[in-house]
C-alpha cells in the first residue's frame, strides 16, 4: 500500500509539474519557475500531497549528485586554469563581503546577532546547480564569463563545506580547528589515491565497460555512487564525491557518451530537488518575515552582481563579462538551506528563519534565472549606467604600431578563434586580433602576435579601431547580439570588405546575413559538412570502413 501510495504521490506531482512546465513555457519563463510552484502546490501548505518527504529528499539528493557529476564530467581544467585567480578572487571576496553586509542588514531588520550572522553566511552563497543548468540551457558554460562564474561558485562551495563541517563539529561538540585539521589531513590521504585511480586503474575499467553502451551507462553510474559515498564517509559530502567522480572520468574519451546517457536521468531528478524546495516555503509564518524578505532579496538580486562586477573590475575585466558574471550570483545556494537547517538542529535558530530563507529562495532563484536567460540583452539596457567602469582606450598609436587599410580584424579568440589564427598567419594575411579577456590579450601580447583589448559592441570602440577601413573582419564570437552590433555599425558606414561572423543556429545566421554579414559560421553545420566531406571522399572512406571493420572483429 505504501508503495502505491509513493506512486501516486510522485505521479501528481509530475503530472502538476509538466502542466505548470507548459504554461511557464509558454510565457518563455524559465522552467525552474513551474517546479518551484509545484513544490508550493503539493506541499504542506497548499494540498499536502507529499506524505513521503523523506522519500522526496532521497530523490532530490540523487539529482544533486547527478548534476555536479555531469559538471565534473565536462569540466576541462586547461580551460579552467586561466580563470582560476579570478575565481578565488571573486568567489572568496563575495563570500566574505556579502556576509558582513548581510550581517548588518540582519541587525538592521530587527535579527538577534547569531541569527543575523546565520542568514549572513547563509544567503552569501550562490547556486552551482541552478546556475549550471540555466548556462547549459542557453549553451554558454564554455564562455568567458561561464567558465569565470562556475570556477567562482565551485570556490564558493568549499567554503561552504568548511563551514558545515565547522557546524557539525560544534553539533557534536569538537572543536572547530580539531576538524578542519582532520579535513586537511584527509583530503592529503585522498588526493593522491584518486590521482593514481584516474591515471591508472579507471581508463581500463571505463575501456572496458565500453564494449556495451548498456555496461557503460551501469559502471558510470556505479562510479558516481562508489566515490560519492567514499567521501561523504570521510566527512566532504555527497555533492563534493559526485564532482570528484565527474572530473576523474572527464580524462576519458568517453566522458561525452556517459553524460549524454547520465543527463535524461539527472533531469528527472533535478525536477524532483526543485520541487522539495518548493515544499519548504510555510506560509503560516510568512505574514511576519514580509519586510526581511523582500530587503535581502533585493540585496542578493542587486547587491551580489554588482560586487561581482566591481571586483571583477578591479582585476581588469571587462564590464561586460563582470555583468554577465554577476547575473549568475543573484540567487542563494541549496547550501544556503542546510546551513539554515543545522542552525535550526543545533538550537541557534528559530525554526521561522527557513521560512525566511525558502521564500528569498524562491524569489531570487526565479528573478536570476529570468536575468540570466536575458543578461545580454539587460546588459545593452543597463551599459549606458557603466561607461564608468569601462577601461581606457587602448588604441593601436599607443601600442607604437600602425594599422594600414589593407590590415584585417579578428574579434573574439574562442575555440574557432584558434584556428581563424592560425589560418590567417599561414597564409601570411595581415590582422590585429580584438577580445575583452585580460589573459588573452596578455597571451597574444607575450607571443608577439598584434591584439587590442576592448569590447567590439561598443560603437565608440569600432570607431577608434576604424573597423570600416579594414579590409576584412572575421568574427568568432558566438553572441548573435554582438554580430548585429557589428555589421550595424559596418553598414552605417557603408562598408565594402568581406564580413564573416559566427552564431549558434540557423535563424541567427539569417539575421546576419539580412543585417549584411557576407558569410556566417556555424560551428554545427561546419562540422556536418566536415564529417560528410571525410565520408564521401573515396580514400578515407576506405580507410574508414577498414577500421570499423577491425572494431567489429574486435
Amino acid at each position: 500500500m505504501i508503495l502505491e501510495e509513493l506512486f501516486f504521490e510522485i505521479g501528481a506531482v509530475m503530472v502538476i509539474a509538466a502542466g505548470l512546465a507548459m504554461l511557464i513555457s509558454r510565457l518563455r519563463l524559465p522552467m525552474v519557475i513551474a517546479y518551484l510552484v509545484t513544490g508550493i502546490i503539493v506541499g504542506p501548505s497548499v494540498f499536502a500531497l507529499t506524505q513521503n518527504p523523506e522519500i522526496f529528499a532521497a530523490m532530490s539528493k540523487i539529482g544533486v549528485a547527478f548534476l555536479l557529476f555531469t559538471v565534473g564530467l565536462g569540466l576541462n581544467w586547461n580551460r579552467m586554469k586561466d580563470v582560476g585567480g579570478i575565481a578565488l578572487a571573486t568567489g572568496v571576496g563575495q563570500v566574505l563581503v556579502t556576509s558582513a553586509v548581510g550581517f548588518v542588514i540582519g541587525r538592521l531588520v530587527g535579527f538577534n546577532p547569531v541569527t543575523a550572522l546565520y542568514v549572513a553566511v547563509a544567503f552569501s552563497f550562490s547556486s552551482t546547480i541552478i546556475i549550471v543548468k540555466l548556462l547549459s540551457d542557453k549553451d554558454e558554460l564554455d564562455t568567458l564569463y561561464g567558465r569565470i562564474s562556475i570556477g567562482f561558485l565551485l570556490v564558493q562551495d568549499f567554503i561552504a563545506m568548511f563551514i558545515l563541517l565547522g557546524l557539525g563539529a560544534i553539533s557534536n561538540g569538537a572543536t572547530v580547528p580539531d576538524i578542519l585539521l582532520q579535513s586537511i589531513l584527509k583530503i592529503l590521504i585522498l588526493i593522491p589515491i584518486l590521482i593514481f585511480v584516474s591515471v591508472s586503474l579507471l581508463p581500463r575499467l571505463v575501456a572496458f565497460a565500453a564494449r556495451s553502451q548498456e555496461l557503460l551507462f551501469v559502471f558510470s553510474i556505479a562510479w558516481c555512487f562508489f566515490v560519492a559515498g567514499i567521501l561523504a564517509w570521510f566527512g566532504f559530502g555527497i555533492e563534493m564525491g559526485a564532482l570528484v567522480a565527474g572530473v576523474t572520468l572527464s580524462g576519458t574519451v568517453f566522458e561525452r557518451e556517459i553524460s549524454a546517457r547520465v543527463r535524461p536521468l539527472r533531469d528527472f531528478f533535478l525536477i524532483i530537488f526543485f520541487v522539495v524546495l518548493g515544499t519548504q516555503l510555510g506560509l503560516s509564518s510568512l505574514s511576519a518575515l514580509i519586510i526581511p524578505t523582500i530587503i535581502f532579496s533585493l540585496y542578493i538580486l542587486i547587491g551580489n552582481p554588482l560586487l561581482a562586477m566591481l571586483v571583477m573590475r578591479l582585476l581588469g575585466y571587462h564590464p561586460r563579462t563582470g555583468f554577465l558574471s554577476g547575473t549568475t550570483v543573484a540567487q542563494i545556494s541549496e547550501f544556503s538551506f542546510i546551513v539554515i537547517a543545522m542552525g535550526i538542529s543545533i538550537g541557534h535558530l528559530d525554526p521561522s528563519v527557513l521560512t525566511l530563507a525558502t521564500t528569498v529562495g524562491l524569489i531570487t532563484i526565479a528573478s536570476s534565472s529570468f536575468l540570466i536567460q536575458h543578461n545580454h540583452t539587460i546588459y545593452e539596457w543597463c551599459r549606458p549606467f557603466l561607461k564608468w567602469l569601462e577601461p581606457p582606450r587602448v588604441l593601436l598609436s599607443e601600442q607604437k604600431t600602425s594599422h594600414p587599410c589593407s590590415t584585417g580584424y579578428l574579434f573574439g579568440l574562442h575555440d574557432i578563434g584558434h584556428a581563424a589564427l592560425q589560418a590567417l598567419d599561414d597564409i601570411r594575411a595581415s590582422f590585429i586580433v580584438v577580445d575583452f579577456d585580460p589573459t588573452v590579450i596578455a597571451n597574444l601580447t607575450q607571443a608577439n602576435v598584434p591584439c587590442v583589448y576592448g569590447d567590439v559592441s561598443d560603437e565608440g570602440f569600432l570607431e577608434e579601431l576604424a573597423a570600416d577601413r579594414a579590409s576584412f573582419i572575421l568574427s568568432t564570437i558566438p553572441e548573435v547580439s554582438i554580430s548585429l552590433e557589428v555589421l550595424s555599425f559596418l553598414r552605417t558606414r557603408k562598408f565594402s570588405g568581406t564580413v564573416i561572423v559566427s552564431a549558434r543556429t540557423s535563424s541567427e545566421s539569417e539575421k546576419c546575413y539580412a543585417a549584411g554579414a557576407t558569410y556566417v559560421i556555424i560551428p554545427a553545420v561546419l562540422g556536418g559538412e566536415k564529417l560528410r566531406e571525410l565520408v564521401t571522399e573515396k580514400k578515407t572512406r576506405k580507410v574508414l570502413w577498414e577500421k570499423l571493420a577491425v572494431l567489429d572483429k574486435i
